[in-house]
């Protein structure tokens, strides 16, 4: 059995889209992956699937909490090397910038140039770095206000979701 974790794109910002761990937990069991956990409610989910290909683990879970749910859950799916990883570029991305370093975590890599293209979109403020299937942002002004976010990376790349850099670093201590 291998280790993934998938991060739930969208759950739990609303009152349309609630998606609580328990019920996380309970749905991933009933799709036939075992030694399930979560990490804070932001759509975090740990688990062991004899399943190597990670578009099929994606596809499985999204499908299981579309029919828990009612509404679909894109899935973004990393093993825990791949987010050690992430974690450990992160102080090299950050360099001496003082904004508050977020990551957005995508389905599908990119190519060169649309990586070259978000990164372009980079300000004195906010700055975007691509490392595979991860955007390193590092975000001065208030996030919501500022020009980059996750749905810029989404509109320039494709499907996303977001964690801060210490919600990162938490999974790597709990997970890794």
């Amino acid at each position: 059995m291998a280790t993934y974790i998938g991060f739930l794109r969208a759950i739990n910002l609303g009152p349309t889209r609630k998606f609580p761990k328990a019920d996380i937990v309970a749905a991933t069991e009933a799709a036939g992956f075992g030694e399930v956990a979560t990490y804070i409610n932001t759509g975090n989910v740990r688990f062991e699937t004899t399943m190597r290909s990670r578009a099929r683990i994606e596809a499985a879970l999204e499908a299981a909490y579309l029919a828990d749910r009612g509404f679909e859950v894109p899935t973004i799916v990393f093993t825990p090397d791949e987010i050690r990883a992430i974690v450990d570029e992160a102080e090299e991305v950050r360099g001496d910038h003082p904004g508050t370093h977020y990551v957005s975590l995508l389905k599908e890599e990119p190519s060169a140039a649309l990586a070259r293209q978000l990164e372009a979109l980079s300000t004195d403020t906010d700055l975007a770095r691509v490392r595979g299937r991860a955007v390193h942002l590092l975000i001065t002004d208030p996030y919501h206000q500022g020009r980059l976010g996750n749905a810029t990376v989404e509109k320039e790349l494709g499907v996303a979701t977001n964690r801060n850099l210490k919600v990162l670093r938490a999974i790597v201590e709990k997970w890794c």
